[in-house]
């Protein structure tokens, strides 16, 4: 049974869509959509996660897609209108967990440009020991490479840690390295997956 747990941040602990921000500026749904899948697309948005900064990712960028300048602006310059909210469900099991002195860490892919103001928007955030961000690091999930740094700089084997993540390939990839993992799809089923492995 894992003794600690190691959460993903984004749509994990914390609410994550470009769509929130760039349904304000494209109105169309089909506009909104092929602009994601062509410009700002979550490729180009991965040296984000690596740790480059905004403004040095999107020149060349805009010098592709001239005509939507101040839609790649926007990316950085309104980051913070893609988020909407913590999830309360995992707030309220990171705020149980804590009272029962389980540790808890993070590994997250973003950027060492934005945690600080991530960190602002839950106090959940305060209960994490510690956290590894991509972006410091230079390496993304789901390179078995960061779980390794996560090993390391927390001091604990994957057999003994429940890692929670939203995304697929990342929850198999630390299923392969040994980790206890949950795929986050619905917070409701969280609380119920800790208390299966006796953490509640």
């Amino acid at each position: 049974m894992p003794k600690a747990v190691l959460w993903d941040i984004g749509n994990v602990i914390v609410r994550w869509d470009p769509r929130t921000l760039y349904s304000k500026i494209f109105p169309d749904p089909a506009e909104r959509d092929r602009f994601l899948a062509e410009v700002c697309t979550m490729a180009w948005h991965d040296a984000h996660d690596r740790g480059v900064r905004f403004e040095d990712n999107r020149d060349e960028l805009i010098a592709r897609f001239p005509e939507h300048e101040a839609a790649i602006r926007a990316w950085g310059d309104r980051w913070w209108e893609m988020f909407s909210g913590p999830i309360p469900e995992t707030e309220a099991a990171i705020e149980a967990l804590h009272a029962r002195g389980v540790p808890m860490y993070g590994l997250s892919n973003i950027s060492q440009h934005t945690i600080e103001g991530t960190f602002a928007m839950s106090p959940a955030f305060a209960r994490l020991q510690g956290v590894v961000v991509s972006g410091a690091e230079g390496v993304t999930k789901p390179d078995p490479a960061i779980f390794r740094i996560a090993c390391e700089r927390f001091g604990f084997s994957p057999e003994d840690v429940l890692f929670v993540d939203d995304g697929p390939r990342n929850i198999e990839v630390a299923q392969a390295l040994g980790f206890d993992v949950h795929l986050f799809t619905a917070p409701a089923a969280l609380r119920p997956a800790l208390e299966a492995r006796g953490l509640l």
